[in-house]
């Protein structure tokens, strides 16, 4: 393998197991930084689609030759399979000795590569912490994501921010033993703001339904309606104001003491889906925990679970 100099790592060859979202999207920036994606493993016609549309001069082998060919292997496999594909590699002895290791884990530090660290890999976790939907805009956003890195060593830690910066992206670290929180704080910012602003947008399409607005077209089930349009701004809105001013961003009845319109909210949620209304009180309790609001909110809450 060539020598790095200083920091930053030499053009390196890239293999990729497996064409996913994420391992296509980094496979691309990686390219773009001038490293050389020579294989990559897909084994469904989608990650084969993915792989010759944004890497078409990139060879589809079997995973151990992918391995064979690399100076740097991306794992970009779900979590679930990250440990058996470790355990395959080091069996095999497909990974040569000084090849970068590195996957996108985020629950996983680099204890998980152990197998393949004994037989003289450098392990490195690079989390990119972005949500990948397969879209062109995977590719767009990873110059401004930051990328949580866990090494074993200082070494590690320096390839890691060098192929994090020459993505565009920023590098920070995460400790191994905090990586599970780590995930679980990217999930609940991710994943749940995703199921609260469908939830917000199935009880304003229901509350709309049946009604020509103004002459605006009526209120479908297909994303990116009416419903969208009135919350895409207030969503953002209130994500930027968290993001920039903390807990003072918090606004609406709950923040504002006003227990008579929680209860009537959860009563007209409970009409419509008693689970939405379930999670919108476990929501208003969060909230009425952060804004330290008055007791007869809680009451009120407390009342309604009990139900």
């Amino acid at each position: 393998m060539e020598q790095f100099d200083g920091l930053r790592p030499a053009r390196l060859s890239v293999g990729i197991i497996s064409a996913g979202r994420v391992g296509t999207a980094l496979g691309y920036a990686l390219e773009r930084a001038e490293h050389v994606v020579v294989a990559c493993s897909a084994i469904s016609e989608p990650s084969r689609l993915r792989a010759h549309r944004r890497l078409p001069d990139t060879a589809i082998l079997p995973v151990d030759e992918v391995a064979g060919r690399a100076e740097l292997l991306l794992l970009t496999v779900p979590d679930a399979e990250l440990a058996a594909l470790v355990a395959g590699l080091a069996a095999t002895g497909a990974v040569r000795p000084g090849t970068i290791v590195v996957h996108t884990s985020g629950a996983n530090g680099v204890g998980i590569l152990a197998p393949l660290t004994a037989q003289g890999c450098i392990p490195l976790a690079i989390h990119p912490a972005m949500t990948f939907t397969g879209s062109d805009e995977d590719i767009a956003r990873l110059p401004d994501t930051c990328f949580g890195v866990t090494a074993a060593d200082e070494v590690g830690y320096a390839i890691g921010q060098s192929l994090v910066l020459e993505i565009g992206g920023e590098p920070f670290r995460v400790r191994e033993d905090a990586r599970t929180q780590y995930h679980a704080a990217l999930a609940h910012a991710s994943n749940h703001l995703v199921t609260l602003v469908l939830d917000a947008v199935d009880v304003l399409r229901a509350s709309l339904r049946g009604q020509e607005l103004l002459g605006q077209e009526l209120v479908g089930d297909e994303p990116g309606g009416l419903a969208e349009r009135v919350v895409a701004p207030l969503a953002r809105a209130a994500l930027e104001n968290a993001l920039q001013r903390g807990q003072s961003a918090l606004t609406g009845p709950v923040a504002r003491g006003d227990a008579a319109a929680v209860a009537a909210h959860l009563s007209a949620l409970e009409e419509l889906d008693p689970q939405l209304a379930q999670a919108y009180r476990a929501n208003s309790m969060r909230t009425a925990q952060r804004a330290h609001a008055p007791g007869d909110v809680f009451e009120v809450l407390a009342e309604t679970s009990q139900r």
